[in-house]
């Protein structure tokens, strides 16, 4: 099976892209301010922010369009939860995130993409079409 019918068209660019969202991640808790607070936030996010490319890549490596589908369910929770984290950082005064929240935002919205890609085209190419579904 090709990455383009999970709705993968630009695989290494959001490789890429996750993986230096990554780093984005690893070097704003680098600069965020040694209190409980801050040290609690940084741990949070540290582990969301970087699971998004780790979970991307196992996304890449899926056995089938519903193994697909399952790991980039994952990588839109783990986008989704850092989002989190980053607002809260950001509205609790700790640090200014704006722009990594703006990629968080742009992740979530290409990831739920991808996944509808794949659902749509996992149903256009089976028999057993699932009318109305609830996830699409």
């Amino acid at each position: 099976m090709r990455n383009s019918e999970f709705g993968m068209r630009n695989e290494p660019d959001l490789k890429r892209r996750t993986k230096a969202f990554a780093l984005r991640i690893l070097k704003l808790v680098d600069a965020m301010p040694k209190t409980t607070a801050g040290r609690a936030l940084a741990s949070q996010i540290v582990r969301s922010g970087t699971s998004v490319a780790a979970n991307y890549r196992a996304a890449c490596r899926a056995r089938s369009t519903a193994d697909f589908i399952a790991k980039m369910g994952i990588v839109e929770e783990e986008s989704d939860e850092t989002l989190f984290w980053l607002e809260l950082l950001e509205e609790s005064e700790v640090v200014s995130a704006t722009a990594i929240k703006q990629e968080a935002n742009q992740l979530i919205a290409i990831t739920i993409a991808s996944i509808k890609t794949a659902r749509r085209n996992r149903s256009s190419n089976s028999a057993l079409r699932t009318p109305n579904s609830a996830f699409e």
